[in-house]
């Protein structure tokens, strides 16, 4: 029953994680009237649906008793402030890189984006290597090794690419390029970064979980160093919008 759960994950898994790909690559290259909605906008959206299924399996956890429910997340969330603010940087940089991914999109088709970011498979090693003290077999470097091989090999440019009908000028794909790349570097920190913290306490991931999306929403409305990172964003949004403009 448990492999049977394990494969039954793993399916699920894929599936959400192409059907986002496609998802996210269709919202941003759909041709319509109107302005097109902030990447922002989507990503608070998301951290707010976050939030709530984490109280909800927090909630679960509490054998669905709204007392216990209100006495973890005031002890565990709001009588500990210093532990929400050590998930400043993997918030700060969570959202860096979920901005990026949307920027990302925009510029690339999905197969390209969907290969090319799993080189946070790299980047999440490497980091896990030099923050946690992992060891990493023979055959898991050659895995990955392989695997940026791969990549190498669908950024290559190929002759049918030149062609005067296609999606993306080389400037718009090499921006897309940069932003995936930003965003599987930030990925593999953040993720190491907040698995050294769960490793260090005794809070379960939910409440972890918490934290973070709160100060990730902290980071969009409230500190100076969250507009920074919103900034390149804007940049990129501004600069599709006046490409648009120009093509009417």
């Amino acid at each position: 029953m448990s492999a049977n759960l394990k494969y039954l994950s793993l399916g699920i898994l894929v599936f959400q994680t192409t059907s986002l790909v496609l998802t996210m690559r269709y919202s941003r290259t759909l041709k319509e009237e109107g302005p097109r909605y902030l990447s922002s906008t989507a990503v608070v959206i998301a951290e707010l649906l976050k939030i709530l299924a984490c109280v909800l399996l927090v909630y679960k956890d509490s054998k669905c008793n709204l007392r216990t429910l209100n006495r973890v997340l005031r002890d565990e969330i709001l009588n500990k402030p210093m532990e929400t603010l050590k998930l400043a940087i993997p918030s700060g940089i969570y959202t860096l890189q979920n901005n990026l991914l949307y920027v990302a999109l925009s510029n690339l088709d999905a197969a390209t984006y969907q290969v090319t970011y799993q080189l946070k498979i790299l980047t999440t090693a490497l980091f896990s290597v030099s923050m946690l003290s992992k060891k990493l077999g023979v055959y898991q470097w050659l895995s990955l090794v392989i695997l940026m091989t791969g990549v190498a090999f669908v950024q290559w440019p190929s002759d049918s690419q030149e062609t005067p009908a296609k999606e993306h000028s080389a400037g718009s794909q090499f921006v897309g390029l940069i932003a995936v790349l930003i965003a599987c570097f930030s990925s593999g920190f953040a993720g190491v970064y907040f698995e050294k913290i769960l490793k260090e306490t005794k809070q379960s991931v939910w409440i972890r979980n918490i934290q973070l999306a709160c100060r990730s929403m902290y980071n969009y409305f409230g500190s100076w160093p969250g507009h920074i990172l919103n900034v390149p964003v804007i940049l990129c949004e501004t600069r599709r919008s006046e490409q648009a403009v120009s093509e009417c």
